[in-house]
């Protein structure tokens, strides 16, 4: 009776599991290991897909590429021209990485997410709705959504390769029809698919006739299955033990001995489907979508208030002083984010990679309104901070209190997550007296509203040195001299090699080691009359009392200095003594491709051993694991990665263990009880030097909480409709009425609970309902930020997610390409030579064609749309090349993102015409058109149609694709 209730089963079974999990070990496949990893094929099908993108646009822009060997992250971005973004490349790609990893963190026992027991339609199902979620959101330059939503949908079209027959079948490429939703998914097996298997190596335990028949099945994993279905295999799935399983995750598997060949395949299939979305975004924005090119990022936050029409004129004139000294070169600045704010209206949020069309957003400012004291700066700062790219440096300019101080922890649980940098330029400090007009009127006298400025308001205080930026105390009249920063940070290979911040002021002395790969070294320091003196490595010295000495010139401007020394060996020991009555800050900073990146993860033992990056502060009290990322190239290798107390030096060490090549895991047994940032020392493996050590800093602070807030997994949210929130608060402190708060950065209508009480030790569960607009576009991007704070304010926590806005898709049906004429007068001498190809593109009743490009090929495309007699808009297609480029493949695009790929092949000889029909051909031309189908919302497809074919004049055209 027990047995055969399901509920029962169940419980049973996640408890044995649970039991199993505990005695495990984990950890990740080492790097050495001939076992593929997600991570593994993730890692080299991007290599591939981007390499092959660099050199299309080489090829296009007729230079030269060589395709680099191996390829790594520097190789890649090397031969990309852009060198500089290798870290966002690294970045962007650790992004899909970690949501790849996430899907076993969280959706283990969630069939369709693996393609388990047969679940292959709701399998496919998640890839083609994640698939469209992308496309959507790089169309909205949602960038961070799109790389979260393409790591999930990526594991689960490995995970086909692993789990299903596929392999076992004989097949060697890719699926298709599983990034295709309206294909079928035909022969899925209807009945016996294995036999038992009792030995390590289960071969042969697939029916023969399974195989013979290319019937499609899956391993099931759980409790049981039905009657002579495949187990999925290994020591978690306890319907497989001693059947045997035919899953092929790694070398030891049951179906191990496939392991290579499954990895291959699914490497090629997830290039299968990067290529689909190359062709629905097109090159520029693929490579925007791999960070790849990125490079530095301006992004300025703007108070217009009335009284800012001096520092608006100033961010004007520093814009555009460092867009006219870098365009064109390497250091040109590759977005530029402006987010305005008054009171009471902030936003939106403007960005743009072409810096005129920046400037004219810059120019359109105007400073009017405000009225009262204090405006809507953190509003503003917070879109900035979910709209731009992590590690952003975003500069504020306000000369105002903040109005809405609740937003504080937000904000600051943001800067955690993103680990972006924020600087205020603040002109109220020296303003005493100064008057503000209101544009409004009483009784027809316009109103004067007086206020007494304090000194540098704590929030901007406390939120620059909590993200590693400066609060810049100036006037109006000295601004000038302090946006000089702007352009030294905002340099994208900008690396910290350390800080610190001494609040309350000591007397105390700090090193640095700079190693030789370091550039353009400059030192911040503010604070309120600081005195300090830096020694450099060879022994000379400079106090704060000689501005212009032997080691270089100090500026300062209100509270801010600045050292950039001009002594020719920089490498080696500096030595910083600082002694102040005055909290106050030191930063050293230069330019060097030698930096971290990182992410507090939490790991998970079970079937798949994975991680989740923590989207929330660490628990208190308890070990803390980081993944760590080198960048710089396989030269550098860190030696020891510290916790460093905020408030002081004192550190702690933690463990290392490399888990793949330029990837380490790092676990701590111990964590600081304040705030700490996180510091990596190492080696540089140099011809120069045969020892070089670095050191490096993370900018950001963070702290633990013994308050957690957990989210469940949510998908996708749908413009007019209310999706819910679930949540779980807990605490492992003390009891009572803990305060909830919940924002958002699009202003969407929020319902919440705002308090939870809670036991000691205990926890809660609750849901935020979120209702999104109907005119909300496809592809826009939410932030959620839940706060939790202890009932005496001591301790708070929070979680950040991040939802996709998708419309349902009702259009699955991909353009259409129908050729009209085709010219070769190709000759023996290609550059003498041209031919040309004319041809429609409809999209029948579907969204409509969005846009027609060429994916190969260096010639010149003309569009032009039509209504043709039937009421249908047609897309007049012209091109014509060079003989020299034979090779034409076209991409036409409808606005639901479905993709139709054409291509074609020209090899002659003598000149050609022809046409259909009737068709004019003359002497000898060979024109070769082939298919190669491709799909958007996993759609095949279509491409042009069969206009006719004639063999005996040595012209044949053959449809370029066929549904």
């Amino acid at each position: 009776m027990i047995m055969t209730n399901p509920l029962i089963k169940e419980l049973i079974y996640m408890h044995l599991i649970m039991i199993l999990m505990a005695g495990q070990t984990l950890a990740f496949m080492p790097f050495w290991s001939k076992s593929k990893t997600h991570q593994d094929i993730t890692h080299d099908a991007i290599l591939q897909a981007t390499a092959d993108v660099c050199k299309s646009q080489a090829l296009q822009d007729g230079r030269n590429f060589v395709l680099p060997e191996p390829l790594t992250i520097m190789s890649v971005a090397g031969s990309c021209y852009a060198p500089d973004s290798a870290k966002d490349f690294q970045r962007s790609l650790n992004k899909i990485k970690h949501h790849n990893a996430w899907v076993d963190f969280w959706h283990a026992f969630h069939h369709p997410y693996h393609f388990d027991n047969e679940s292959f339609l709701p399998g496919r199902q998640i890839i083609t709705n994640g698939l469209s979620a992308v496309k959507y959101n790089v169309k909205q330059q949602s960038y961070q959504a799109a790389r979260e939503e393409l790591g999930k949908i990526l594991h689960t079209l490995q995970d086909f390769y692993s789990h299903s027959n596929w392999i076992e079948m004989g097949k060697s490429e890719p699926y298709p029809n599983l990034i295709k939703p309206e294909t079928p998914i035909n022969n899925i097996a209807d009945s016996e698919t294995c036999k038992p298997c009792n030995s390590n190596v289960c071969v042969g335990n697939i029916l023969e006739p399974v195989i013979a028949q290319q019937k499609l099945t899956s391993g099931y994993f759980g409790f049981s299955k039905p009657k002579g279905k495949c187990s999925h295999g290994g020591l978690f799935d306890v319907s497989s033990w001693g059947q045997g399983g035919i899953n092929k995750d790694k070398l030891s598997s049951d179906h191990g001995y496939l392991h290579e060949t499954a990895a291959s395949v699914a490497t090629a299939a997830t290039k299968e489907l990067l290529q689909d979305i190359r062709a629905a975004v097109g090159d520029s924005e693929f490579l925007r979508l791999m960070g790849l090119s990125q490079t530095s990022v301006l992004c300025f936050v703007i108070d217009t208030t009335g009284s800012m029409s001096d520092d608006i004129a100033e961010v004007r004139r520093v814009t555009s002083a460092i867009i006219d000294s870098k365009t064109g070169t390497a250091a040109q600045p590759s977005e530029y984010i402006l987010v305005p704010f008054n009171d009471p209206d902030y936003g939106p949020l403007l960005r743009t990679t072409d810096p005129n069309v920046f400037k004219q957003q810059l120019n359109a400012l105007e400073a009017s309104g405000g009225g009262d004291d204090p405006e809507m700066c953190l509003s503003g700062l917070q879109l900035a901070l979910t709209g731009s790219p992590p590690q952003t440096e975003i500069f504020v300019f306000t000369d105002a209190d903040a109005k809405d101080k609740s937003l504080t922890s937000t904000v600051r649980a943001l800067i955690e997550i993103t680990k972006s940098k924020v600087t205020f330029m603040l002109t109220n400090i020296f303003s005493f007296g100064r008057r503000r007009r209101s544009a409004k009127a009483i009784d027809g006298q316009q109103q004067v509203s007086t206020r007494l400025f304090n000194p540098l308001n704590p929030v901007y205080q406390d939120l620059a040195q909590a993200s590693g930026g400066q609060a810049i105390e100036v006037t109006k009249g000295t601004l000038s001299q302090a946006t000089d920063i702007i352009a030294v940070t905002s340099r994208s290979t900008l690396v910290t090699l350390f800080q610190a911040v001494r609040n309350p002021a000591k007397a105390e002395n700090f090193s640095v080691f700079v190693d030789s790969s370091v550039q353009n070294l400059t030192i911040y320091i503010t604070g309120n009359s600081p005195y300090y003196t830096i020694t450099s490595p060879s022994g000379v010295s400079q106090s704060s009392a000689e501005l212009n000495g032997t080691l270089g010139l100090i500026e300062t401007v209100g509270n801010f200095y600045t050292v950039q020394p001009n002594i020719a060996e920089q490498t080696g020991l500096w030595l910083f003594n600082i002694t102040s009555t005055q909290p106050y800050t030191i930063k050293v900073v230069g330019q060097s491709e030698v930096d971290f990146l990182f992410e507090f993860v939490e790991l998970s033992q079970g079937l798949h051993p994975s991680y989740a990056v923590l989207k929330s502060r660490a628990a208190a009290k308890t070990n803390v694991t980081l993944l760590v990322s080198m960048v710089g190239g396989d030269s550098v290798r860190p030696t020891e990665v510290s916790l460093v107390e905020a408030s002081s030096s004192n550190s702690l060490k933690g463990t290392l263990e490399e888990v793949a090549s330029g990837q380490y895991l790092v676990i701590f047994n111990s964590i600081p009880a304040g705030e700490f940032t996180v510091r990596v020392a190492g080696q540089i493996s140099s011809t120069r030097s045969s020892d070089n050590t670095f050191q490096r800093h993370s900018p950001t602070q963070f702290q633990t909480s013994s308050v957690t807030i957990t989210t469940e997994p949510v998908g996708t949210a749908e413009p007019g409709k209310q999706i819910t929130l679930p949540f779980t608060v807990a605490t492992n402190g003390s009891g009572g009425s803990f305060s909830i708060s919940v924002s958002n950065d699009r202003n969407f209508d929020t319902r919440f609970n705002t308090s939870i009480t809670l036991e000691s030790g205990g926890s809660a569960n609750d849901t935020i309902t979120l209702t999104v607009p109907e005119n909300a576009s496809s592809g826009t991007d939410v932030t959620v930020t839940i706060q939790a704070e202890a009932p005496d304010g001591s301790d708070s926590n929070y979680a950040v997610l991040r939802l996709a806005v998708i419309a349902p898709v009702t259009d699955f049906t991909p353009p259409v390409c129908e050729a009209v004429s085709i010219n070769a007068n190709c000759s023996g001498n290609c550059n003498l030579s041209t031919w040309y190809l004319t041809a429609n593109v409809t999209d029948g009743n579907g969204s409509g064609i969005q846009s027609v490009r060429v994916l190969q090929g260096n010639g010149n495309l003309n569009t032009t749309t039509v209504l043709s007699d039937t009421g249908v808009n047609v897309t007049m297609v012209v091109y014509n090349s060079s003989c020299c480029s034979s090779d034409l493949e076209l991409v036409a695009v409808d606005a639901e993102g479905n993709v139709a790929t054409c291509f074609k092949s020209v090899r002659a000889t003598e000149p050609s015409t022809s046409t259909a029909p009737p068709v004019t051909t003359t002497n000898t031309t060979t024109i070769t058109t082939t298919s190669r189908p491709t799909s958007t919302n996993g759609v095949e497809c279509s491409s042009f149609l069969p206009v006719f074919l004639w063999l005996n004049l040595g012209v044949s055209l053959y449809q370029f694709m066929q549904l």
